[in-house]
């Protein structure tokens, strides 16, 4: 299906440009405008619905709540807010960002007529800022699944499915001891929906399984990472097969494990949740599932599209987790060393 670039690239204009010729909110020279409108009938495209909102009452502008909280990962944050923003241009809004761990700044955006939408991340279980953008009259896109997502519009990762299918490829491996080495303890504390997720369908898959699976929190750290694995070697030394979830302290885990004489591949498997980039910027071939967090943030924007025009008032988006093996399957038990 074409889109506003494959359009902006056969009229050889800007994608702005085709925004300005669609939504009319802008003069466009008459040669230009024929250009575009010949690209769009050969392409068949079609513009989103929220696209063609009048201009009149809108800002153009929507707000992304992305809190650099204790224990978050911002070069992944930036992933998410990347997708966003890319994705927002194609509608020709701009992104306002919001950095704060705080119910303030959220409660300025949301009173006023500063922005057409929000888009919030960092989603707790329980988590006190979706009262407030419930009640909002600005539509709201979670990146993130509340505990409870009655009534509200939410896209993510499915993690407990991610959970599960980590737990299967490690038991299809023929791993009966497996570990989770987990979000950093803050983020556990916060009750972050996406690491109780995860953790859930961990638990799940495993009991269906048969097999035993631990669950060890790891400060993003060299420190952490190396305390986390110490533990888990040592309260259970059996352990063949470790998931990890927490992208800061995915290389310092591969490093403790070498240090500790573990070789990934062949007597220690590992299946890291994360950014693809992230798995292939490992220096040992590193098995993954995908966290797609620009595809992500692209598909919260059309749901706020979709919203601002009039359809589907609430919806949940979970994309299926991908697992990609880039490490041998095989492996045979090894001394660890101490």
């Amino acid at each position: 299906m074409a889109t506003i670039d494959d359009v902006a690239k056969a009229a050889g204009v800007s994608t702005s440009t085709v925004s300005y010729v669609l939504s009319g909110k802008r003069p466009i020279s008459a040669p230009t405008r024929a250009r575009v409108e010949r690209a769009i009938d050969k392409l068949g495209y079609r513009p989103h619905a929220g696209a063609r909102a009048l201009a009149s009452s809108r800002t153009n502008v929507i707000a992304l709540m992305a809190p650099l909280r204790v224990g978050v990962s911002v070069p992944v944050i930036m992933q998410f807010v990347a997708g966003v923003v890319t994705r927002a241009r194609e509608f020709d809004h701009d992104v306002l960002l919001l950095t704060q761990d705080d119910v303030s700044g959220l409660d300025r955006v949301t009173s006023g007529s500063m922005v057409d939408a929000l888009v919030m991340m960092d989603i707790e279980a329980d988590d006190p800022r979706v009262p407030l953008v419930a009640a909002a009259k600005q539509p709201t896109v979670l990146i993130g699944l509340p505990q409870d997502p009655e009534g509200l519009s939410c896209v993510d990762l499915d993690f407990e499915a991610a959970g599960r299918l980590a737990v299967r490829h490690l038991v299809k491996t023929g791993h009966t001891d497996i570990a989770l080495i987990g979000s950093p303890p803050e983020v556990l504390r916060r009750h972050t929906a996406f690491a109780e997720r995860l953790m859930r369908g961990l638990r799940d898959q495993a009991k269906s399984s048969g097999v035993t699976a631990r669950v060890e929190a790891c400060d993003s750290t060299p420190a952490g990472a190396s305390e986390a694995v110490d533990t888990l070697l040592a309260t259970a030394p059996e352990t063949t097969g470790i998931i990890v979830h927490n992208e800061g302290a995915l290389p310092h885990v591969l490093a403790r494990l070498a240090e500790r004489g573990a070789v990934v591949g062949t007597d220690m498997s590992v299946v890291a949740v994360c950014p693809t980039d992230v798995a292939l910027s490992q220096r040992i071939p590193m098995t993954s599932i995908d966290l797609p967090a620009e595809d992500i943030g692209r598909v919260a924007v059309d749901m706020v599209m979709t919203r601002l025009g009039g359809e589907q008032p609430s919806e949940t988006r979970l994309l299926a987790p991908v697992l990609t093996e880039r490490e041998s399957s095989a492996y045979g038990p090894a001394a660890v060393h101490d």
